[in-house]
């Protein structure tokens, strides 16, 4: 049913009890942090330089934007409140906790894509709910990515909405300008099955592994190439846009690893990253693989450890780790735009 508030659709979890109902009052509460974080973003430049870096670099060595801080302040503020235990943030350098009785584990990237704030392209919030470990912070965290209890994204573009799960299915909602409250737009989101979009960054072609490259290549070849169809590539250099745009049309998102020094092992964060967008994938019938292994089976050592990530329809999820692990696609690595190979899909 659409056209009710955020809080309405979580009634029948709050009155679960336990920690189906701390989650959501947990969701409840990162959704009222992404609303003063819209606010700020549509004031644009008129809220200062919220591109401007304050000089210093996040726990992964990425510069910080102003409103990179801004961000986790606001969501810290709206966390304080909850029995969240535990809390891990792409802007904290270690694991933080919050009620140390909580019975909740939060792992937020409070604002994906900041690198594109001046240049008012869709960023977001992306966000994993946990149980809290009775073996304390790092057990909450460190753990496999089915544990999740809830994940969800927020993007703020041309509208600010808000794509969600709790386990049972993805819903979107809408952030209504005038009531200033989530408002379930869609139920059931799913990923289309069949899509000709790929996302990748191109540029990066010279490094990738072979697999990666047999997959590009196929799909450039167009209808003379053995996928016999023509492809659109896109890439925007922001996760959040792109999972959006995957689960509107469909299609399939490529982060791999490559032979760069300190990509060798993927660039994207697997607890507050990969494991939110692989959890919401497979909840819309999508999938989510680091090109061999299921996202959501693996477990980080590490608070801002990284993995490769491609996520996107089933069938191009599939292909692609086929693409890694079936002797059958192993060829020999012909120039770009050549023509060569099998499995027409």
């Amino acid at each position: 049913m659409s056209g009710r508030t955020l809080e309405a659709c979580l009634e029948p979890a709050l009155a679960a009890g336990g920690q189906k109902a701390a989650a959501a009052r947990v969701v409840i509460a990162l959704a009222s942090a992404c609303v003063t974080i819209s606010d700020l973003i549509a004031q644009g430049p008129l809220a200062g330089s919220l591109g401007a870096t304050t000089g210093d670099a996040n726990a992964d060595g990425d510069e910080q934007k102003e409103l990179d801080v801004q961000a986790n302040d606001a969501i810290l503020a709206q966390l304080a409140p909850t029995t969240t235990a535990y809390y891990a943030s792409e802007e904290e350098d270690a694991i933080m906790t919050l009620d140390p009785a909580g019975d909740i584990a939060v792992a937020v990237d409070p604002l994906d894509g900041s690198s594109n704030i001046d240049a008012n392209v869709s960023i977001g919030t992306i966000f994993s709910v946990l149980p809290a470990s009775r073996d304390g912070a790092s057990a909450s965290f460190f753990r496999p990515g089915r544990d999740q209890l809830a994940a969800g994204y927020v993007i703020y573009g041309p509208h600010t909405a808000l794509v969600l799960t709790l386990g049972d299915g993805v819903g979107l909602f809408v952030l209504d300008p005038v009531s200033r409250q989530f408002i379930k737009a869609r139920s059931n989101l799913s990923i289309p099955v069949s899509t000709r979009e790929y996302a990748i960054n191109a540029s990066n072609y010279r490094h990738w592994t072979n697999p990666i490259r047999l997959f590009i290549d196929d799909c450039i070849a167009g209808t003379e190439g053995p996928r016999g169809r023509d492809f659109n590539m896109r890439w925007v250099a922001s996760l959040v846009a792109e999972t959006h745009r995957i689960f509107s049309r469909g299609g399939v998102f490529l982060y791999p690893a490559d032979n760069r020094p300190g990509y060798q092992s993927g660039r994207l964060r697997l607890l507050y990253e990969a494991f939110p967008i692989a959890f919401l994938a497979e909840q819309a019938g999508g999938a989510a693989t680091d090109g061999v292994s299921p996202i959501l089976y693996k477990s980080p050592t590490g608070l801002h450890e990284r993995t490769p990530l491609i996520f996107g329809s089933l069938e191009k999820v599939n292909r692609i780790t086929g693409y890694h692990v079936d002797p059958a696609f192993e060829r020999s690595v012909s120039p770009l735009f050549d023509q060569r190979g099998l499995f027409r899909a």
